[in-house]
């Protein structure tokens, strides 16, 4: 029998980048619907299922489409990675005692998924001696698509491998190159079809034919080609008017195309055992009626947001560690940019984890470039409330120092232009698109919430640090043209926690305690945020 898998704590990885290049309306999620409670559920669900002396195949199947559930609504979320490590343990569990092919299937799809869309996860390194605990107990699982070992010219990508997996109301395409090229895409009519062209690249010979069979839901057909100039061309040929959100990964690069319809029945995978619902959700029955929710807090300048006229309250972030990969940012006095990001980004998740009404989202959680515009597409497609980006600052002038705010607007000043000028850097965007980043900024209906949020951050920042150290400016609020902070449906802020160029500033950046105040700083901020528009009343329910 396989070693039943054991619950992993959340390891917080974070689904893999995300770029929308089509529009998808997400709605936001109902606290109640969030991954975190879903996780919770489906935590629930196996413990309750493993605690039996002879659990039911059935009942640990029923157990594992919980956790499948969480990936199918939630993909960004940080859950998604355990979530599938547990589904893929609960199978392994129901294989050990049916001894079907069926089960061990299952549970190696689980274990794919998991390192193909979530190949940064910790967990992924223990795929491999899963799978073979799997394997000498019955005969050999249906074969994965293979991988094309052909070889394309120097500099050529190679288009290596192409799949389809079902979605609850369509269909996935996953579309994987040797490495990243640019690409384009539009969708056309008379037939409904949706075309992607790879630059510098060419198809395995042996996909051409094969890509054909791989017909869907929403996918009629599909077709693979050469253009002039090294272009290959995917094309899907759609039925029934679907909709198409498209997204790159990374570690292989893949591009990610699903295409969806609310006009076709969801697939039975999606559904939620009703018996979980009560694990969280159920209120007592009896005992005195719960407070009124008390009135929201007025901004700083003593009038009403529209979010809190509203009501409107915050539960998933978004933090974003700046720069990564090979974009390390601001360099100096020993500390790197990009390193100082991502170590306050991890130490704010776990703050924030630890308390009640917040689900928290890392646009990375390793040493991996995501471009600017990708951060902020990961902050939509998540339905995200609140979108926080931390930077290091850095200056010619040696001696300046201090922390500072950013909101998304037109610089006023030459230091917030020099600024946005070093962070945007690494900008993929052309002269061509400046049009349509002016309309965007200029149009930018989050400004009166992100400028409020601003505030909340540089005023903690400021407390925090000076008991520190009493030295530490006010730099205030600012605003500058930020691309990372464009198009953001939410309120969102771009944080300069100190100068590395600056001596004392980086003198302490070394420090673990004062990195540690600064996340405290940034979570403590974001909570009184939370606070000032609506009150959250937290339920303990047992267990």
């Amino acid at each position: 029998m396989p070693i039943p898998f054991l619950p992993h704590l959340r390891s917080g990885a974070v689904a893999t980048a995300l770029m929308i290049l089509g529009p998808l309306a997400l709605p936001a999620p109902a606290h109640a619907q969030s991954a975190a409670v879903l996780y919770e559920r489906a935590q629930a669900r196996e413990a309750s299922t493993r605690r039996s002396a002879s659990p039911s195949v059935d009942a640990l199947r029923t157990a594992a489409r919980t956790y499948e559930n969480i990936v199918r609504r939630h993909p960004t979320s940080g859950y998604c990675d355990n979530a599938l490590w547990q589904a893929a343990g609960l199978m392994a569990t129901a294989y050990g005692i049916s001894g079907s092919a069926a089960d061990r299937d299952r549970a190696e799809a689980y274990l794919d998924w998991l390192k193909n869309e979530y190949p940064h996860s910790p967990l992924v390194r223990e795929v491999d001696a899963r799978r073979r605990e799997l394997a000498p107990a019955a005969p050999p699982s249906r074969p994965a698509p293979a991988a094309v070992t052909e070889s394309a010219p120097e500099g050529t990508a190679l288009l290596r491998k192409v799949t389809r997996t079902a979605l609850p109301r369509g269909d996935r395409i996953v579309i994987e190159l040797s490495h990243e090229v640019a690409f384009r895409g539009d969708r056309v009519e008379n037939p409904d079809r949706v075309y992607f062209d790879f630059s510098t690249s060419a198809p395995a010979a042996s996909l051409v034919d094969r890509v054909e069979s791989l017909s869907g839901r929403l996918v009629d057909e599909m077709r693979v080609g050469r253009h002039e100039g090294r272009v290959t061309r995917v094309v899907l040929q759609l039925k029934g008017s679907p909709r198409y959100s498209v997204f790159p990964l990374y570690d292989p690069f893949r591009l990610v195309v699903d295409v969806e319809s609310d006009s076709i029945e969801p697939l039975a995978i999606e559904a939620v055992p009703a018996g979980a619902e009560a694990v969280v959700a159920a209120l007592p029955v009896s005992g005195p009626p719960p407070p009124p929710p008390a009135p929201p807090a007025a901004t700083s300048k003593g009038d009403y947001s529209l979010a809190r006229q509203l009501g409107l309250g915050v539960a998933r972030i978004v933090i974003d560690a700046g720069h990564g990969g090979h974009d390390p940012g601001a360099q100096a006095n020993g500390i790197t940019e990009a390193e100082l990001t991502l170590d306050i980004a991890r130490r704010i998740e776990k703050i924030l984890k630890e308390k009640p009404g917040f689900e928290v989202v890392l646009t990375r959680s390793s040493n991996q470039y995501i471009p600017l515009e990708e951060r902020t597409a990961i902050a939509n497609r998540g339905a995200a409330d609140l979108f926080l980006s931390i930077h290091a600052n850095a200056s010619r002038r040696t001696i300046t120092r201090g922390v500072e705010t950013y909101v998304l607007n037109f610089a006023t000043n030459p230091e917030a232009e020099a600024v946005a000028a070093r962070e945007n850097a690494s900008s993929a965007q052309t002269m061509g698109t400046l049009p349509a980043i002016l309309n965007a900024i200029a149009a930018n209906n989050k400004q009166d919430e992100s400028r409020e949020l601003a505030t909340i951050v540089q005023t903690s920042l400021v407390r925090k640090l000076r008991a520190r150290d009493a030295a530490v400016k006010d730099l205030g609020v600012k605003q500058a043209p930020f691309v990372v902070l464009i198009g953001a449906q939410m309120p969102s802020v771009l944080a300069e926690i100190s100068f590395i160029t600056n001596r004392a500033d980086a003198s302490l950046l070394k420090q673990d305690s004062y990195r540690q105040r600064i996340a405290e700083a940034l979570a403590e901020a974001i909570v009184k945020y939370q606070a000032s528009l609506k009150k959250v009343t937290t339920l303990a329910v047992g267990r």
